[in-house]
């Protein structure tokens, strides 16, 4: 028997070991990730806060909202220029760059002693911090060998999914804890350390300083007339009515203005200031796709469950944030689950898996109601951030792995951009959706809710019996009001459901682009070498 075991054994294929990594490059890669931790932590961690920021400056409700639109605009024109900088001045010299810019803009909008000097910085912070996020992603597959890489795409996933969701949890912390200048000072160290360790480990690339001869002037301004326009309108549009504000109208047809002159410039000049042809391939283009989506669910997320909690349960942003930390609980011990199924998945099986399971996951909390918690929304969160883990590993892998690593710079910037223009896109039609859906369930709602229905007329004179009991004045008046509430708030309840619904439809969507999708490089094949 033990010769028999011994042969068995024998003849058991080994497992390929992995090859080594130098530790530099795992240095270098957790330094560039923190500063990607950083930037997209900065999107949402004013979110929770901007009623205190509102009163810190003296702002108006109104106004108050350019503290996250500058941001958003201004990096929405970095991301994709990042590909052309990044080859000018060097992935090493851009980053750095980058990471100690954006630590000053940070230090500035902690200073800032009124709302437009907050603006000017919080779009600094924005444009010179935007850099970070697609840099990393295309340092990752020139650091790391194609076996290596499931690991730290799971990695990357982890914090591009995981910041945002604790961006308003970590915001209402330091603001009721401490101030809220310190969402802004907290950045200070980590910049800092991110900036040094960038300048002094980064060595992927050389800088071409001969690129800086034919650059795109004319394309870059084109491209942030449309960017910054086309964010300006998704950002503001719901808030405004769309098309019924002026200011929406003229900043439309600047972005419909600025597409124009901008693909044709980019189709036209020998040198774009983005180079698009990592559209022509298949991978990439369908990637991009689901980037989208998967943009559209976790930003909506975030935004979505927060407001339902806030106006329909009352809860600050501290206990909003403890509920919704369950979804970052999840993304981060899901997160060796994900690189396990990565070597036994295929990655296309992987990401469908990925996809249902979030639209299940949002499915699950489409039964809310004006009782619904932290236990209600407990499974629906769990599953979620499972999923996440699930979907952004193999949308990078499939989006980015086919290319060749002259186009990785230029690639990862458009895909990171089609996540934020997801994200965005998906807040916008979810504001516009809460609007029009509430005010039709309480118009619906109000129908049955009237005098001449025996139920309501009783339930009318029993409270008002309460009321005269606990409180001088107009009892009925009183109860009339406290009915009117509650039909506010189941109709808010319906509105929340209805974009819950329509979000989990997205996913399942999703799922019917598969099919186009090819089965990028498995581990064993030919790696890239190291630029």
């Amino acid at each position: 028997m033990d010769g028999a075991r011994t042969v068995l054994v024998a003849a058991r294929p080994a497992l390929p070991a992995l090859p080594p990594v130098e530790p530099r490059d795992v240095i270098t890669f957790v330094a560039m990730v923190l500063g990607m931790f950083m930037a997209i932590l900065d999107i949402q961690i004013v979110s929770s806060s901007l009623a205190q920021i509102q009163a810190g400056l003296s702002a108006s409700p109104d106004e108050i909202s350019w503290v996250q639109t500058a941001y958003l605009v201004a990096e929405v024109v970095m991301i994709p220029l990042s590909g052309m900088l990044a080859r000018i001045l060097s992935t090493r010299v851009l980053f750095s760059l980058s990471a100690a810019s954006f630590t000053v803009a940070s230090a500035a909008c902690a200073l800032a002693w009124d709302l437009p000097s907050m603006i000017v910085f919080r779009a600094l912070q924005g444009f010179l911090g935007g850099a970070m996020i697609p840099l990393v992603f295309s340092a990752s597959f020139i650091l790391f060998p194609l076996e290596r890489r499931p690991l730290v795409t799971v990695i990357i996933g982890l914090v591009a999914t995981l910041a945002p969701t604790l961006g308003p949890t970590v915001g209402g912390w330091l603001t009721e804890t401490l101030d809220w200048r310190w969402l802004f000072l907290i950045n200070v160290l980590p910049g800092i350390v991110t900036a040094g360790a960038g300048w002094a480990l980064i060595r992927i690339d050389r800088p071409n300083p001969a690129l800086l001869k034919g650059f795109d002037v004319p394309g870059l301004v084109f491209m942030a007339l449309f960017l910054a326009s086309l964010q300006y309108v998704i950002e503001e549009g719901a808030r405004d009515n769309w098309f019924d504000d002026g200011s929406i109208r003229a900043f439309s047809a600047l972005a419909a203005l600025g597409a124009l002159l901008f693909f044709w410039r980019v189709l036209a000049y020998r040198q774009p200031i983005v180079d698009l042809r990592a559209f022509l391939n298949r991978n990439f283009s369908v990637g991009c796709l689901y980037s989208f989506v998967l943009g559209v669910g976790l930003y909506g997320s975030i935004f979505l469950l927060p407001m339902f909690l806030a106006r329909v349960r009352g809860l600050n942003a501290l206990q909003i944030g403890i509920i919704m930390m369950v979804t970052g609980v999840a993304q981060f011990l899901s997160a060796p689950l994900a690189a396990l199924l990565s070597r036994k998945l295929e990655m296309r099986a992987m990401l469908a898996l990925g996809l249902f399971l979030f639209g299940f996951g949002v499915y699950l909390n489409t039964f809310l109601t004006n009782q619904s918690d932290y236990w209600e929304l407990f499974l629906p969160q769990v599953v979620r951030g499972v999923s996440l883990m699930l979907c952004f590993m193999p949308i990078n892998t499939l989006a980015l792995g086919t290319l060749p690593q002259d186009m990785l710079k230029n690639a990862s910037g458009l895909y990171n951009l089609m996540r934020n223009l997801g994200g965005a896109i998906g807040l916008a039609f979810f504001n516009t959706m809460i609007i029009e859906r509430f005010a039709l369930h309480a118009e619906r709602l109000s129908e049955h809710v009237t005098l001449s229905r025996p139920d309501v007329a009783a339930y009318l004179d029993q409270l008002a019996a309460r009321f005269a009991e606990l409180m001088p004045g107009d009892a009925r008046l009183a109860a009339t009001k406290l009915i009117m509430r509650m039909v506010e708030r189941e109709a808010t309840v319906l509105t929340f459901n209805d974009c819950l619904d329509v979000m989990a439809l997205v996913f399942v969507v999703a799922l019917l682009l598969m099919p186009i999708l090819r089965r990028p490089p498995r581990p064993g094949a030919a790696s890239n070498e190291r630029a």
